[in-house]
């Protein structure tokens, strides 16, 4: 292709050439004024002079023509994996495909992007698209999005671009839509205490009616209540657990609604313990006393309270008894009236001396199988017949005396049910430096778990439920010298730390525990359990679709399972009996709060440009792409415009002077001379 063209280069600079030229063309309206008679003959030789100056030529030119390119924005967040959503996308990108192939002088750019984990971020595949197209070859963008975008998205001016921008809005903006927002969650709940969750559910084809919500704590029982729709309601659900609660709402779903996933949201309540109450009771002064003692008080969220017996009421001396303690020993407050506040009990060598009456050991029977915890420290007391077992404890107490006292030197050991115990099975490794105690008592266990034993098997340390509470039993006065560190001790601490928060419910310790968590795009489920074998993992991803797995045995008591996981969501995971619940990615995204396509995503950006937004469904083909000039107007009826942007490259230039310096020379001396002449006369 040819093209001629008015050139000019400056012999001086063009500001100047002006300059010249207007001094001169004033100087000629003045002579004209006075009457001159040369004023024309001037004026034509200081035209002349400002021609040469601005020394125009005709170029000819050969262009080679350059295509236009248009970028294709598609959207790959989750949104639009909702009904045919993915479908309809593909198929009105393969439209602009088939156009840009049958168009040779159209190019395709295409990015897809907008998946985040905080919903849709288009604005950086927008950028990337338009940095490989150059501006002056632009002929438009298309973005293929339900226009759920959870940026402001970029202004036409940041953006730099005049080509039309269209929107291709992917679903049917009329579709009904059932929605579960939480406004209001808290963060922190007191373990057994209810916290509150503001809600609201919308749902325009329903405004006014009422709904059914269900909430339900890690995957446990659902509760149900009812709500009205379009209003901000306040439900309430009890943390039962200390560490993350994964607390579920649902509202039951509409006819005809668009999608499922928002009828769901999750709250993550961390549960934290007011103050422990603990009741230490020993029954007479030995040296493992202070190391109880000091264990619990070296935790700042146990409150102790610590009763030491002195001296039996059957002994005689001359001390009189209200000088053996500061305060009375008040039994019947801490046994009868008060005793559910603790959360924990421990009898340290307690032996009956008619202190407690069989009413209280009774009382705190039912406390523990109401749900309580009790823990029993043994010395020779507890083999003979003022021992605790012939008291009505025995009813919840996982051991019972043989009669037998062993004193000789003996190194505990964990057992074969305790290498699987939350409890203990993380002090496997170290049990070999363990130091050596040089008393136990004899007993058969009742019930539950022997964690640690003697050498010769005997139990030393047994855990059992006893109906809604627990119990644990230590067969042994010589703990305290691992906290004494005697050849070497042992974990005294860690060990009873844990057996203690074990007693309270502590779920991470619990024999038989499901747990999963999601990072960096993967599942990790752990099975924690005593026994050899497991059911299978069921997975149920927030999707709704279902997966059944076997998990591996990493070591004995704990299988795990990994699997990729691409979406996000709430997903439920079933072994057995046993349910839990993790979140992929955020508990409630951004991208399913209101999976309507949204026309007005990115209507300003559209506007700005002169471009268009066109409604495609399943029925709703892509409107027709047509090639339009660049002042022309590029969005109609049912048809989108790609600006003719007329861009190229010169490969070939032939330039004529117009103004050539000899000929302009004598022309203007002519002009001179006749301007002389004539005012000569």
């Amino acid at each position: 292709m040819t093209a001629t063209t008015l050139s000019f280069a400056p012999l001086v600079p063009a500001l100047l050439a002006y300059g010249l030229g207007a001094l001169a063309f004033m100087v000629s309206v003045l002579a004209l004024v006075r009457g001159l008679k040369g004023w024309l003959w001037r004026a034509l030789a200081a035209c002349g002079l400002t021609l040469a100056l601005l020394n125009p030529a005709l170029v000819r030119e050969t262009r080679d023509s350059l295509s236009d390119v248009v970028v294709l924005i598609t959207d790959d967040s989750a949104s639009m994996a909702v009904e045919e959503r993915a479908r309809i996308q593909a198929r009105a990108a393969d439209a602009v495909r088939a156009l840009t192939v049958a168009d040779p002088m159209l190019d395709l750019v295409e990015v897809s992007g907008g998946a985040s984990p905080d919903g849709t971020r288009l604005n950086t595949a927008l950028r990337q698209g338009l940095g490989s197209a150059p501006r002056e070859r632009l002929a438009g963008i298309i973005i293929m999005s339900d226009g759920q975008v959870h940026e402001p998205p970029a202004s036409a001016n940041a953006l730099g671009v005049e080509a039309p921008v269209h929107h291709f809005l992917i679903g049917d903006p009329s579709a009904r839509d059932r929605r579960l927002i939480v406004s209001e969650a808290p963060r922190y709940g007191l373990v057994g205490d209810p916290v509150s969750f503001t809600l609201r559910v919308e749902d325009d084809a329903a405004e006014g009616e009422t709904a059914i919500v269900r909430l339900s704590v890690d995957g446990g029982e659902p509760f149900q209540t009812s709500v009205q729709i379009g209003q901000d309601v306040i439900v309430q659900a009890e943390i039962a657990n200390r560490g993350p609660n994964v607390v579920q709402i649902e509202v039951e779903s509409a006819a005809e609604e668009l999608s499922l996933i928002n009828n769901h949201a999750a709250v993550n309540v961390t549960g934290v313990r007011d103050r422990l109450r603990v009741l230490l009771i020993t029954g007479e002064p030995h040296n493992g006393a202070r190391a109880w003692r000091n264990l619990l008080k070296s935790d700042p969220s146990v409150d102790l309270v610590h009763f030491t017996i002195l001296r039996p009421l059957d002994k005689d001396n001359s001390v009189p008894n209200d000088e053996l303690a500061l305060i009375a020993f008040p039994v019947f407050e801490l046994f009868e009236t008060n005793l559910n506040e603790f959360d924990l009990v421990i009898f340290d060598r307690y032996r009956r001396r008619n202190i407690l009456r069989p009413l209280y050991f009774d009382n705190i029977s039912n406390y523990v199988q109401e749900g309580g915890a009790l823990m029993v420290t043994t010395g020779p007391p507890f083999a003979g017949q003022e021992s605790v077992a012939y008291s009505p404890l025995a009813s919840v107490l996982p051991a019972a005396p043989d009669g037998a006292i062993a004193e000789e030197k003996f190194t505990p050991r964990i057992s074969t049910r305790g290498e699987r115990h939350p409890v203990t099975a993380p002090m496997m490794n170290a049990q070999d430096q363990w130091g050596p105690w040089y008393r136990r008592i004899g007993a058969r266990s009742l019930s539950g778990e022997t964690l640690i034993e003697a050498p010769d098997g005997d139990p030393l340390l047994t855990l059992a439920r006893a109906g809604e509470g627990r119990a644990a039993i230590l067969l042994s006065d010589q703990a305290w010298l691992w906290a004494r560190g005697y050849e070497g001790g042992g974990p005294h601490d860690e060990l009873f730390r844990r057996v203690a928060h074990w007693l309270m419910g502590e779920p991470e310790l619990d024999e038989e525990r499901l747990t999963a968590s999601v990072a960096n795009g993967v599942l990790d489920v752990v099975r924690t359990t005593l026994g050899d074998a497991i059911a299978p993992l069921e997975v149920e991803w927030p999707s709704g679709e279902s997966q059944t797995v076997d998990m591996i045995q990493a070591r004995p008591g704990r299988f795990t399972a990994r699997l990729d996981s691409t979406e996000q969501g709430l997903i439920r995971l079933r072994s057995g009996d046993l349910t839990t619940v993790t979140a992929s990615g955020p508990l409630n995204p951004l991208e399913f709060i209101d999976l309507r396509p949204d026309r007005d995503g990115f209507a300003a950006l559209t506007a700005a440009t002169g471009g268009g937004v066109f409604a495609l469904n399943a029925e709703q083909s892509a409107p027709d792409l047509r090639r339009m000039p660049a002042r022309a107007r590029q969005v109609g009826l049912n048809w989108a415009g790609l600006r003719r942007n007329n861009a190229h490259v010169v490969s070939d230039a032939q330039r004529t002077p117009l103004a050539p310096g000899l000929l302009t020379a004598l022309i203007m001396l002519g002009l001179l001379a006749g301007a002389w002449r004539l005012e000569s006369r």
